[in-house]
């Protein structure tokens, strides 16, 4: 079993930038994928970004096009967490963010499907208001 909390949500400014932490404990492997989905109210649970990794190595790692160039992902093998890096936050960026895990290989085309990944944290809330 993995148990993933996350952390670093927020009530933050346009322009300004965030971090979400997503630890994990419990059995979490070398070859691990993890996604981050976000939900916004009314709207439905859509995909961020994911990433496969084995240990401290890329293997590929997706973004959704309304993100792109400004989130990031990336994990710290020896603290169990992986980080999403949120820079010129816009306030439509504003919902509960979700990391979900794997602790097995998710193809580059299924990481956006989010019956891929067994674990869930408990949301983090990101708001983005002036």
């Amino acid at each position: 079993q993995v148990q993933l909390v996350e952390s670093g949500g927020g009530l933050v400014q346009p322009g300004d930038s965030l971090t979400l932490s997503c630890a994990s404990s419990g059995r979490a492997s070398s070859d691990y994928t993890v996604g981050w989905f976000r939900q916004a109210p009314g709207k439905e649970r859509e995909f961020v970004t994911g990433s496969r990794w084995n240990g401290a190595i890329t293997y590929y790692v997706s973004y959704a096009d309304p993100v792109k160039g400004r989130f990031g992902i990336r994990r710290d093998y020896a603290k169990n967490t992986v980080y999403l890096q949120m820079n010129s936050l816009r306030p439509e960026d504003s919902a509960v963010y979700y990391c979900a895990a794997k602790n097995l290989p998710v193809p580059l085309n299924n990481l956006r499907d989010p019956e891929e990944y067994p674990y869930w944290g408990q949301g983090a809330q990101v708001t983005v208001s002036s």
